[in-house]
């Protein structure tokens, strides 16, 4: 269950939207903060605080990448494969993360620390290719400057 202060402040949200799909990604995006993912809980809290059905809100959750209706590393990995970042190497990018995370994509490290998912674009076509950790974008990747950056995420999980 959410904090009081939580779901008063994200009904105040809803309040200020035009309608309640509208505040509906930034709604799950602060509970699936809260919780570290979108659980059916969230889902059913989302759905009570927004005025719509679990069905719709589940639609809505199922329809954003960023929003994980399973558990997650404490970081997610997020690979750009669109055709920008494709035509320069995003394949051999995330073969380097398998490679140094031991894991495949859509899974999380034993460690729980990171969650390695391809997405559809990350609009930084130009500095392809181009992976996010968190809010920060990082572009014209090597495999030397992958761990250079995940070195760096280790480091500021500790």
């Amino acid at each position: 269950m959410i904090p009081e202060s939580l779901k008063t402040e994200l009904q105040a949200r809803v309040a200020e939207a035009v309608t309640n799909r509208e505040a509906a990604v930034d709604v799950m995006k602060e509970l699936q903060r809260h919780y570290g993912w979108l659980t059916d809980e969230a889902v059913a809290e989302a759905a009570e605080i927004l005025g719509l059905s679990t069905l719709q809100v589940e639609e809505l959750a199922t329809f954003y990448e960023l929003i994980y209706r399973r558990p997650v590393g404490r970081r997610v990995i997020l690979v750009c494969d669109s055709i920008s970042c494709w035509s320069v190497g995003c394949d051999a990018i995330m073969e380097h993360l398998c490679a140094r995370l031991g894991v495949e994509p859509g899974d999380t490290t034993s460690d729980g620390m990171f969650t390695l998912v391809p997405c559809a674009c990350l609009g930084n076509c130009g500095e392809g290719p181009t992976m996010m950790i968190g809010e920060t974008l990082y572009g014209r990747l090597t495999p030397e400057r992958v761990d250079e950056i995940l070195e760096q995420e280790r480091k500021s999980q500790r």
